[in-house]
């Protein structure tokens, strides 16, 4: 044991480290791994994430080697410690979830679930063991399983598993067949997604050696950056230089080659129990790549027509280094404002991490062309102690962002006071909490200062359901039917068909219009911008939508008016 941990800690400590000296000597420490065993679950899960960091930043081919070598077999160190009788429940934490070898287990979205059962076919099951919502499946299960109401509405105890297994014709514990029911429905893809996710149904699927593991999950690359030199730390990064470099080119992918990264993008969040609205939804036909330098990789995509938000624009994306995903990022856009989350994972969080974050930024202000960018308080720490713990607030100051309140602007002015007085001194985690309960900006040259601090879309929205109420007793199709009906008659077009995307973004740019009566005076341009604006949100690519949105000067007033004030 003492051997195993001298090693363990040696390989740590190495994994930063960089030179020909240390790539001989932590060659040397992989090739003495190779034989050892680690007999319990934390010595192994602290050997796996030393691996993981070594293969995305490898000092030298040989140690690159070495490490995809172990990566490949780890699996079978896992099923070792299961058949000596381990705790597999310490391999589920958020931080360490998705090794080789691993069984996992969650309540994923209809989508992702989908998406599952045909990547890991015969792999994936319903967690019957957990699964005890009685009341959903009485309530759904009907719409499958003829006369299940007889039993179901009356009776206790429903054996709703031999009922399913019975209708399959199989005692199959995939839940395949019944996907497919939902599927099969005449419903809108979001319809089809409420209903099954209202089962909140435990799925359980078994990782064994797949290159969905976060231990094999890698890409190959035409070229691989080695390092020789130490990373590139926060102090050697400004965000105002990179900014201000030329703009990466984006290069748009043929759909073959974006359905495999939108396929990677799912197989990464899903083995870290992570599930996002634009990860989940990626549309394969919107992805452009980015390679900035340094080995990283930066991928981008958008929502599919029919799954976009009533209002902003979205972009997701994932960054990988060396081949390694690394990090997602989540953007959200109206006119020049943007709204960014960024994520890098738990093991990945000594690495160049303030680089890259400079290399994303740089790649969606391009794809986006905004100006203006907001940080999310959870990025920043609100109801989110590991961001506290590790002073995310402070490492986005120093990159140039400023709180949007201004009592929350005089604390930091605060803090920053006593921090040059005393270079001992810590911002306590209390303070932290305090300066993370509002967003974030940083502006770029060209945007208009603080003219985006006091907005939120949840403000439109709550002025369009305001209106609803004191106009249309809260009848919403009323309202929707009247505003549709007022903003074609504006705008003199013809309203689309329903059911179509082009409907849904005409319904909801109608309830906004409906709260500018100002149209009706705006010049014929404007008014054929706007029409532009319309199509655009349910044409090919939102970009079009983003980009026709800056050059409309009064409906950018007159929205971020709306949501602006309380």
């Amino acid at each position: 044991m003492a051997s195993t941990e001298r090693l363990l800690s040696e390989l740590e400590n190495s994994r930063y480290r960089f030179g020909r000296a240390e790539s001989a000597r932590i060659l040397k420490l992989l090739q003495k791994a190779r034989t050892a065993h680690f007999d319990d679950v934390a010595s192994l899960i602290r050997f796996h994430e030393a691996l993981l960091v070594l293969r995305a930043f490898p000092p030298s081919p040989a140690v690159l080697r070495a490490c995809v070598q172990l990566l490949d077999s780890f699996w079978k160190r896992v099923d070792r410690l299961r058949e000596k009788g381990a705790d597999m429940d310490d391999f589920d934490p958020l931080e360490v979830s998705g090794i080789a070898g691993t069984v996992m287990q969650d309540s994923i979205g209809f989508d992702l679930a989908r998406w599952l059962v045909q990547r890991m076919p015969g792999k994936v099951e319903i967690a019957w063991d957990d699964f005890d919502d009685e009341r959903a499946m009485g309530a759904v299960w009907p719409r499958f399983l003829p006369l299940l109401n007889e039993d179901a509405a009356v009776e206790a105890e429903i054996p709703w598993r031999k009922w399913l297994e019975t209708a399959q014709g199989s005692g199959n514990a995939s839940p395949e067949w019944l996907i497919e029911r939902f599927d099969a429905l005449a419903l809108p893809a979001s319809e089809k997604a409420q209903l099954y996710e209202s089962l909140h149904m435990p799925i359980r699927w078994r990782l064994e050696n797949s290159s969905v593991s976060r231990t094999r999950n890698s890409r190959p690359v035409p070229k691989i950056f080695f390092y020789t030199e130490p990373l590139l730390t926060r102090k050697d990064v400004s965000l105002d230089a990179e900014l201000c470099r030329k703009p990466p080119r984006l290069v748009p992918l043929p759909p073959k080659q974006g359905r495999a990264v939108t396929d990677l993008i799912r197989e990464v969040m899903l083995v870290r129990y992570r599930e996002l609205y634009g990860t989940t939804l990626a549309d394969p036909n919107s992805v452009v790549r980015a390679d900035v330098g340094r080995g990283v990789t930066i991928y981008l995509w958008g929502l599919p027509p029919d799954r976009r938000l009533p209002l902003r624009a979205y972009v997701a994306g994932v960054t990988l280094k060396n081949g390694v995903p690394i990090n997602y990022i989540e953007a959200i856009g109206l006119f020049e404002w943007m709204e960014i989350g960024f994520n890098t994972f738990y093991t990945y969080r000594g690495g160049e991490v303030a680089w890259i974050f400079a290399q994303v930024l740089r790649s969606l202000t391009t794809r986006m062309g905004t100006t203006c960018v907001s940080m999310y308080p959870y990025q920043l720490g609100h109801k989110n102690e590991e961001a506290i713990e590790s002073g995310a607030f402070w490492f986005y100051r120093k990159l140039g962002f400023r709180p949007g309140r201004e009592d929350l602007v005089k604390l930091v002015e605060r803090e920053e006071k006593w921090i040059a007085s005393d270079p001992k001194y810590k911002t306590p985690a209390r303070t932290l909490r305090r300066l993370s309960a509002g967003h974030a900006f940083y502006e770029l040259p060209g945007s208009k200062a603080r003219a985006w601090d006091q907005f939120s879309a949840r403000k439109i929205g709550l002025r369009v359901n305001r209106a609803m109420a004191k106009q249309f007793a809260g009848d919403a199709q009323q309202f929707k039917a009247a505003a549709v009906a007022k903003l074609a008659k504006t705008l003199r077009t013809r309203i689309p068909p329903e059911g179509t995307p082009a409907h849904e973004a005409f319904s909801d740019l109608a309830l906004v219009a409906w709260l500018i009566p100002e149209i009706a005076s705006w010049t014929a341009k404007e008014r054929d911008l706007l029409r532009q604006i319309i199509s655009a949100k349910a044409g090919r690519d939102e970009m079009t939508y983003l980009h026709l949105l800056q050059k409309h000067g009064s409906l950018r007033r007159e929205m971020l008016r709306l949501g602006s004030v309380s």
